[in-house]
């Protein structure tokens, strides 16, 4: 579809969308903008009746076969399948969302709440490749109409009705967009309505690099396996169709961002602005940090993509956010099996250094037992002067922080 057809067609979608949820906010955020030295705003897709953009690309490739089709099928563990849900019970269709079994309860009961009695879950599998591969069996031998969280035209069309909203509350196109990638959905759409009106940063997870690698291979390539952390970002391929409109992005406006970093952003935004965002939802926001001296001056829209935060997750957040910031720590100290060497390396802690973890087994018939201990403190250099005199004692120590292996079973 040419350019000029393709913006017409979402702008479309996007008015058909009036009748069923009211555009999500793009709001100016004074905190981002004063720290990038930049006008930055935030396109609120958190806030839409999902807390996603995924509804919008269910909505349009659901209302254009409808009422040929009235049985809707996918696969999804997250947004997508609340999304489907929603619109199943909007259209009064029938939905049928396979979820893996491992999916955890509060996202089933979202989805639930949001289909009603329009959607019936199965939970089919452990890993999503199963539960896909039973999704496309039952589509295909009961005639309903699939539809893929990101590879289709329609959901595509769909998704770039944010960019139409953007330049429509921004009075103009932005002179930058930054956007969250996983299957490359939201960012085909939007770089397909803008074009080269504005620049753009693709942020995708370190662990899940679908688009980065794409680029480099000239085709979709499946990267796994990938680090699940960031769920709403981390495809293991790219979609063919989504590649076809992003084949020619230079390479250098992809971005990789830890996993642990964005927990820094959603700590932040959390705490500073009251702004909860899931993983992928904090993605574009942290990007921020890199592109400074791109964006000075500049008028920049970051894609808040999701809202969807379980906040049994919170502690495993902080933690993340800690360890990359450098103020927690966890150590395998030798201890010799003597009265006073716990005194002893008590007394070496500084005042601003707190212990968040100690565990310690006493041996018989050794001289020295290991200790698991965990600090955390109000600034990294504190660790520096730490080591300092835990050398200057004779203590013997291993640094496990970033240990991925050892973090799986002791952190």
């Amino acid at each position: 579809m040419r350019a000029s057809a393709f913006a017409e067609a979402a702008r479309a979608a996007e008015r058909d969308m009036r009748a069923v949820f009211p555009p999500t906010p793009l709001l100016r955020n004074d905190h981002l903008s004063e720290r990038c030295g930049a006008d930055i705003w935030l396109k609120r897709e958190d806030l839409s009746p999902v807390r996603s953009y995924k509804l919008r690309g269910a909505f349009n490739a659901m209302r254009k076969v409808i009422p040929d089709r009235t049985l809707f099928v996918c696969a999804s563990a997250g947004n997508h399948a609340q999304g489907v849900a929603f619109m199943c019970r909007h259209f009064g269709v029938r939905g049928v969302v396979f979820m893996p079994v491992t999916t955890p309860q509060q996202k089933v009961q979202k989805t639930r709440m949001f289909g009603g009695d329009q959607v019936d879950i199965r939970l089919i599998g452990d890993y999503f490749d199963a539960t896909l591969a039973a999704a496309q069996e039952f589509c295909s031998a009961e005639g309903g109409h699939f539809l893929s969280p990101f590879d289709d035209e329609d959901v595509i069309e769909g998704q770039a009705s944010v960019a139409v909203e953007i330049e429509a509350q921004l009075g103009r196109a932005p002179d930058r967009i930054v956007l969250p990638v996983g299957g490359g959905g939201l960012s085909a759409g939007v770089r397909s309505y803008f074009g080269d009106q504005v620049d753009y940063t693709f942020v995708e997870p370190t662990g899940a690099q679908s688009l980065g690698r794409a680029l480099e291979e000239g085709a979709p390539v499946d990267v796994s396996p990938i680090n699940s952390f960031v769920d709403g970002a981390a495809v293991a391929k790219l979609g063919v169709r989504t590649f076809e409109r992003l084949r020619d992005v230079a390479r250098a406006d992809v971005r990789h961002l830890s996993e642990d970093r964005i927990c820094t952003t959603i700590i932040d935004m959390l705490n500073v602005e009251g702004i909860v965002l899931e993983p992928a939802g904090a993605l574009a926001i942290e990007a921020l940090a890199d592109l400074r001296d791109e964006i000075a001056g500049k008028t920049v829209v970051c894609v808040a993509s999701g809202g969807n935060f379980d906040f049994e997750r919170l502690p495993e957040v902080k933690e993340r956010a800690q360890r990359y910031s450098g103020v927690k720590k966890y150590f395998i100290l030798r201890m010799p099996q003597r009265p006073g060497a716990l005194k002893e390396f008590l007394n070496i802690l500084g005042p601003e250094d707190d212990i968040a973890r100690f565990e310690y087994l006493k041996k018989s018939a050794r001289n020295f037992g290991s200790v698991l201990i965990g600090i955390e403190t109000t600034h990294p250099d504190n660790f520096t002067r730490l080591r300092g005199h835990l050398d200057q004692a004779g203590f013997t120590y291993t640094d496990i922080t970033n240990d991925e292996t050892l973090a799986q079973f002791v952190i």
